[in-house]
């Protein structure tokens, strides 16, 4: 069984710490493949901003099957590198086998939290980010039908749906939010040609917005938004510039910041929950040059009022991994 591994070029180790042994972090992207566009990417940029900024080196894994998870968590360890970070929920339960196995290294992971003395476990509120998103939707919405589509049926993309359908309901209260899901295994995270038919079966439907919150999968939505004329919606990275002046926004999730700070703290990583909400920056929506034109003046002071709402607490977006419903669906 092999690993595609590859050592990035740089020119110096660094020690974190007083009295820290010299150590390369590494980073593990779930499947779907590094540059995804989306959030294997995300946590990529992360690392890539690290090395830029501090010349270090960092060792880096992509996963080609489900199988290869320990033992990449495991090579990483045995080689020293320090500290370790996950890009995905899908490592939880072998990290929770392989960490206290290796005591004196540490371990981030994103999306999950493992309860081991030595792993950072870094959740975000996709939810609140999502509600944005979803106001941006209500207001460009003219059909009053808006579409969601997510990739592996999990409760960590309900957040997402239910943020989202939240938020445009804020502003359309009798509105439709439709919902599908591209399967329940880890290959829907990488499957853009079952997302564009997604897409197409929800504009025959009426939606004229659509999120996608789909890895990989979701570059078939925006591709098929943006053929029927309709507007959509990216995530995790600003994927705006992939179709300029039709992607109405996308709800950035700040993997990036979560990979650049573990690599920046290196082995003195602190251990427990790390949450990166909207108030601290962790989410939000990208509004830049290619999306420019579709953002209102109305739209932009929509988006500042719910910000400040959600931030004062006025507005309190469900999050579907502590209550498995939800409301505004």
């Amino acid at each position: 069984m092999s690993l595609k591994t590859s050592l990035l070029a740089g020119v110096a180790l660094t020690a974190f710490g007083a009295g820290a042994a010299l150590a390369d972090p590494a980073l593990i992207y779930d499947l779907g493949g590094k540059f995804d566009k989306s959030f294997n990417e995300a946590a990529y940029m992360g690392a890539q901003r690290w090395v830029e900024e501090t010349g270090g080196t960092y060792r880096e894994l992509e996963m080609q099957s489900e199988a290869q998870r320990e033992q990449a968590l495991r090579r990483l360890a045995e080689s020293g590198s320090n500290p370790i970070v996950m890009a995905g929920f899908a490592f939880g339960d072998v990290l929770g086998q392989v960490a206290p196995d290796y005591p004196d290294t540490k371990f981030a992971i994103i999306d999950m939290v493992v309860d081991q003395p030595n792993v950072q476990s870094i959740v975000f509120t996709e939810e609140q980010g999502s509600y944005l998103a979803g106001v941006m939707a209500g207001m460009a919405s003219e059909s009053g039908t808006v579409g969601f589509i997510g990739g592996m049926d999990i409760p960590l993309i309900h957040k997402f749906h239910c943020g989202f359908a939240q938020g445009f309901k804020s502003i359309q209260p009798e509105g439709n939010v439709l919902m599908n899901f591209t399967g329940t295994t880890p290959a829907a995270w990488n499957d853009p040609v079952r997302g564009g038919e997604l897409a197409r079966a929800q504009i025959s439907q009426g939606a004229d917005v659509i999120y996608a919150a789909a890895g990989g999968t979701g570059i078939g939505v925006l591709q098929a938004a943006a053929d029927e004329g309709i507007l959509s919606i990216g995530v995790d990275s600003n994927q705006n510039a992939l179709h300029p002046g039709q992607v109405l926004t996308s709800m950035v999730k700040r993997v990036d910041n979560a990979v650049f700070e573990a690599f920046t703290a290196g082995t003195d990583l602190e251990p427990g929950i790390r949450v990166m909400d909207l108030a601290a920056g962790g989410v939000d929506v990208a509004i830049d040059e290619n999306n420019a034109e579709l953002v209102t003046d109305e739209m932009q002071a929509a988006v500042e009022e719910a910000r400040a709402a959600i931030a004062s607490g006025e507005v309190t977006v469900h999050d579907y991994m502590t209550d498995n419903t939800c409301p505004a669906s």
